[in-house]
């Protein structure tokens, strides 16, 4: 399924997405630097209902967010690991298979850890700053 969106559709594009993505917990997310990966994330976490503040875990690798219902996710960002070794050390294998929802950016980097039911996402840049989300599922 394929979803293009603007900054300004971001939220119908998102609605989409949770619609589509629904029965999945692991989302891994590819796309070259700066393409909205982060952006994107950030809201679908606060359309499932976390409040909180919000950002990049590029340096901390893992945030862990709660919804308003109690539900914990991850948002983790493998960019500066350099393969999975570095990942299981660093506990995003736990989150995965922790049957939470787990949102990873830069996941090449540690490929052979994820679910055999990890849903693949591809961002990619479009004209006129639109985006295009490619969700395999």
């Amino acid at each position: 399924m394929d979803v293009i969106f603007e900054l300004e559709t971001l939220n119908d594009a998102v609605q989409q997405f949770m619609h589509t993505t629904q029965k999945h917990k692991v989302f891994a997310f590819h796309g070259e630097m700066g393409v909205g990966k982060t952006t994107f994330i950030q809201a679908v976490c606060h359309a499932k209902g976390v409040t909180g503040t919000m950002g990049s875990p590029t340096f901390s690798i893992i945030n862990e967010y709660k919804t308003l219902q109690g539900e914990i996710i991850f948002h983790i960002d493998l960019y500066r690991l350099q393969n999975g070794q570095e990942a299981v050390n660093a506990g995003v294998e736990d989150c995965l298979y922790s049957g939470n929802t787990c949102f990873v950016e830069w996941p090449e980097r540690a490929a052979g850890i994820f679910p055999g039911d990890t849903v693949h996402c591809y961002l990619h840049t479009e004209e006129n700053n639109r985006r295009k989300l490619k969700i395999n599922l």
